[in-house]
């Protein structure tokens, strides 16, 4: 396999950004949904405009997190394959190209326990 090329035609300023979510313990699905994980919805991420915390709802349970730099940059690429077949010959050959499509320079880190969001039915006495 020859070399693999990595390009970002939309120069640095004007790559996305998007930033990792960093969570101490697992997220797993339920067996309903381990065949379907791709645009699953798990929770809610929210910041508050006058807050630099955020907070991540899973189901019942309540995260609460703040934005760290990277010491180094992520690219997140794209593969994108590119075939090139000889008007002379009957054989083809496939090129692979990485597309630069975002840029990670930050994570939002929840390092403590999640707060469970349960709340207490009130008895009504008659």
């Amino acid at each position: 396999m020859g070399p693999i090329q990595i390009k970002c035609s939309c120069g640095e300023k004007n790559c996305q950004e998007w930033a990792v979510i960093e969570l101490q313990g697992v997220i797993e699905a339920q067996p309903e949904f381990q065949n379907c994980l791709q645009n699953l919805e798990i929770g809610q991420l929210c910041r508050p405009s006058s807050q630099e915390t955020y907070t991540f709802t899973v189901a019942y349970h309540e995260l609460t997190g703040t934005k760290v730099k990277l010491k180094k940059p992520l690219l997140v690429l794209k593969k994108v394959k590119h075939s090139d077949e000889s008007v002379n010959s009957s054989e083809s050959s496939a090129t692979v190209e990485l597309d630069v499509i975002g840029i990670i320079r930050q994570k939002i880190l929840f390092k403590t326990r999640p707060k469970a969001l349960i709340t207490s039915s009130k008895k009504v006495l008659a």
